[in-house]
Order: structure tokens, then sequence, then C-alpha cells
């Protein structure tokens, strides 16, 4: 039988369960009582934090996915002062949520997110879990590509390839820059998606061959759904505040070099250009070295049944219901090698297989959303003479995914990859891993950021002032974006501790 565990909060606990204002009467305090169910066939005891029964501590995390120990790690490292004692709660036996790395007979893949854009905050969380000698970083020069008309054309990575890339007609590029600075139909007044938004301003070949397949790879959305303002919000808001993108670019530019420049910690490294990060065992090794560092902090098998507190209510059925209409469509990740001689020609640079990899706009007729060269992308990833390939396919246009068995899942990649990368009469490919997430990344709709200010306001009416939600509904599906997010909540902690600590 299932055992459960009641803690004792003594002091206002927030993060991401829900607690009350304090008294400001300290001795007129009512302990909060959280309540947890433990996994069955554990033989740790499940009536004991730390050695007692009732402990007390200044923040409880519910859920030890990426986001959950980045916030845990961030209060341990910059807001130690106010919020020492702090736990995670994990449901499942093991940490880091969708984060899965898999190494086998030579490979190693990733089953879920593959990489992170090396910014200053995950740098910082990099340094301060100890794996700053584990970082590895792509190529900057590393290639990306877009399937159209049957051909995979590379990506413009610097403003000197705008005026020779193959991708667009010199129509779209004019048509693009006369929208980026403004010459194009003004806003309507109301919340646009993500294909209103960049039609109305860059053109129907930008949204079609650039926009379109980004959206599938990095939501594995419907770009006709999503919402600029909340998918893509950093380039919405350049329109905002400088009239046009360009115009709202170049005041972002003045802004910045008015603004004082805050000094960079010296210990984080200097990538160079626009590159992408991993560890050299892979993503798994970030949330297992912050798992280790917090220790015993870190309760696996723990699952949240109830909260109560004298006079308090439930929680907020509208913030419940609100939480309730994100929507997180199915993904598949499907990890297959094959030879390095199966690869065409046509898609080789100096004889090699070289990028970060492809996406496929749903216009071409391929199923398959994208495709990353893991072997080229970063080192070790595969035995000599091999060629790693992680595909995505379903998302949001393509749910039926579901239905389908793993080795149906492995045809459709391999029958879209012989249409334009991998020779038509290679051998079948060596299935490493399929990896289906029935509910996979959440999809950032039109009204997105209404319902998440509808949910966060009722739960303050309700009283839950120390509750903040976190995760990648909040911050952005990005694996950096979670980890800048998690600074961002650790930050609101800590105010709020600060705000009603106990003298």
């Amino acid at each position: 039988m299932a055992t459960l565990t009641d803690v004792s909060l003594l002091r206002p606990a927030p993060s991401l369960l829900p607690f009350s204002k304090p008294s400001p009467r300290p001795h007129i305090h009512r302990p909060l009582k959280l309540r947890c169910s433990i996994a069955e066939g554990r033989t740790r005891s499940p009536s004991t934090i730390d050695g007692g029964e009732l402990a007390t501590v200044d923040c409880v995390i519910v859920g030890g996915g990426i986001s959950g120990l980045c916030i845990a790690q961030a209060l341990a490292t910059k807001h130690r002062d106010v919020a020492s004692n702090v736990i995670v709660t994990e449901a499942k036996d093991r940490v880091g949520g969708n984060i899965t790395t898999v190494e086998r007979d030579g490979y190693l893949w990733e089953e879920g997110p593959n990489s992170f854009q090396p910014s200053d905050p995950m740098l910082t969380m990099v340094v301060d879990s100890g794996l700053k000698d584990d970082l590895v970083l792509g190529d900057p020069n590393a290639p990306r590509f877009v399937l159209w008309d049957g051909m995979l054309r590379p990506v413009p990575s610097k403003p000197t390839d705008l005026p020779f890339f193959d991708l667009m007609s010199i129509g779209g590029k004019l048509r693009a820059g006369f929208g980026a600075v403004g010459i194009r139909p003004p806003p309507p007044g109301h919340e646009e998606s993500v294909e209103e938004f960049v039609r109305r301003n860059l053109g129907d070949e930008v949204f079609e061959r650039l926009i379109e397949p980004f959206c599938s790879g990095v939501y594995a959305g419907d770009p006709s759904k999503l919402s600029m303002k909340a998918a893509f919000g950093k380039v919405w808001k350049l329109e905002q505040n400088g009239g046009s993108i360009i115009g709202g670019t170049f005041k972002a530019i003045q802004e910045k070099n008015k603004a004082l420049k805050p000094t960079r910690d010296p210990r984080l490294p200097k990538p160079k250009g626009q590159t992408v990060g991993s560890f050299r065992k892979g993503l798994s090794m970030l949330p297992e070295a912050i798992s280790t560092s917090l220790g015993s902090k870190v309760k696996l098998s723990w699952k949240l049944s109830s909260i109560t507190n004298g006079l308090l209510n439930p929680l907020s059925p509208a913030a419940a219901n609100a939480l309730s209409k994100f929507c997180y469509p199915p993904v598949a990740a499907v990890t297959i090698s094959y030879p390095k001689e199966a690869i065409r020609t046509e898609c080789l640079i100096d004889g090699e297989l070289k990028g970060f990899g492809q996406l496929h706009p749903r216009s071409q007729g391929v199923e398959t959303l994208g495709t990353i060269y893991s072997s080229s992308l970063f080192p070790n990833r595969a035995p000599p003479g091999r060629v790693l390939l992680l595909n995505y396919i379903g998302g949001a246009t393509n749910p039926g995914i579901l239905s389908k068995t793993e080795g149906e899942l492995v045809e459709a990649v391999d029958h879209d990859l012989r249409k334009m990368l991998i020779n038509p009469t290679a051998k079948d490919p060596l299935a490493l891993g399929v990896r289906v997430w029935p509910q996979a990344i959440p999809q950032f709709l039109v009204g997105h950021l209404d319902l998440l200010e509808t949910a966060n306001s009722a739960l303050k009416d309700s009283g839950y002032d120390g509750l903040f939600l976190g995760g990648n509904y909040v911050s952005g599906v990005a694996l950096g974006r979670c980890v800048e997010g998690a600074y961002e909540v650790a930050a609101g902690v800590k105010d709020f501790l600060s705000q009603y600590a106990y003298i």
C-alpha cells in the first residue's frame, strides 16, 4: 500500500505549491500541510525528511524536470540567505523530465530535447552545476537546411548571405525587405497568429519557406494558431516599440548602448558565433549534476496528492480551468543510423555530412518535421563510418502518429529521407530508438498569455500568494528558456520570502 507523508511548512513556502500569505503576526501562524504519496515498493522510509517526521522548509518545488531542478539550484546558488531549506519532489524514480539521453553500442542520442542555446543564464547553470569541462558546442558555421522543391537549400546565417541564398526568389526578398522597414499593412488591432504577423510584415515566401518549417521544428505547431506575441515575443515587441521590425531593432540597439553593461561572470565560457550546446555524455548530465548537488533535497517517487490548511479552500477551480486549456500535441523522436555511403553525394560538404540539420515545410509532401545531424553536430555520437540522425514526426498538424507502431514510424521517416538526403537504393537504417511523447510540447496559441494571467490572478485572488507557476508552458519551450525562467521564478520566490520572512 502506498504511504502518505505530511510535511508541516512552518514558513511561507512558495514555488510550485499554493501557500497563502502568512499572518504578519508570527505567533498566530497556522502551519500548512503538504501531503505526498510515496510510490509502492520503496525501501526508504517515506515518513521522514532528513531524519524527522515533520520538517520546516522554505520552499517546496513540485516536479524534478529541468525547470524544477534549476529553480532549486538557482535558490541554492543565488538566494541561499532567504531560501536555505528547499526540497524538490518528483513523482518518477528519476529526475530530468523529458530530457532523455541513451547510450548503447557506440551510439549516444537524445529522445527529448536535443541541445540548447548557450546564453549566459544557461552557461551560469552549467558552471554552477560543475559541468563546465563537459560542455560541448556545435560548429557556429554549421549550415541549416530547408527542403524546398525537392532540394535541401541552406538558410542564410549572416546578412551577407541574404542576396545569394536560393531558398527565396528576388521578389520574395524584396517584399521581406520593404516589410521589415515598415512598408506593409498596419497591425490589425487584435492578437495575431504567427502566420498573420509574418505574412503581413515579411510576405508569403518568408512565412512558407522559413517561418512555417521553423514553427514545426521548434513547437511542432501550427503557425496559423500559434500566437506571435506568446511564441516569438521578442520579434513581436520590435514592431510594437519601433513601428517596424527594423525600426524596433535599431531602437533596441540604441537602448542597449545607453544602458550600463553588467559585468559578465568571468567563469563563463565564451561561445563563438551562433551555436548550440550539449554535454560530453548528453543533456542528461545537467539534471543529474543538479540532483547530485542538491543531494537529499531531491525526493524521488513522491507524488503530490493534497494540500490542506485550516481555513484554505481547495485550489482555485478558475485557475485549474485556465491551465487545462493548454494544448500538448504528440511528437515522436525517431533515432536511426546509416552508413556514411548512404548519404547522397550532393548533400556532402568536403566528403562529409556537415550541418545542424534540416527542416521540412508541410507543403513539401513529407511527414517528418525535421532531422538533426546528431553525429555531425557533437562529437562521439556514433561509431566511425556511421551517421546518426534524430528525426521528429507528429505535432499539431499530425496527431495521428499515436496510432502508428514504432516500425511504421521508422518506415515513414526512412521513406521521407530517401526523397532528399539518403540514396534511394541504400540499405534499411539501423533503428536505435523510437520515443513517442503523447503530450510533448505546449502550444503557445492565440490567447495563451491571457490564460496564464487568468490562472495567476485566480490563484492570487484565492489567497495563494506564495504559489509560483513555472515550466516550459510559462517561460518558453526551449531548454535554455526553461533555465532562464527558473532564475526568474527563483527571484520571485526570494522576494516573497524576504517580504514575509519571520523574524
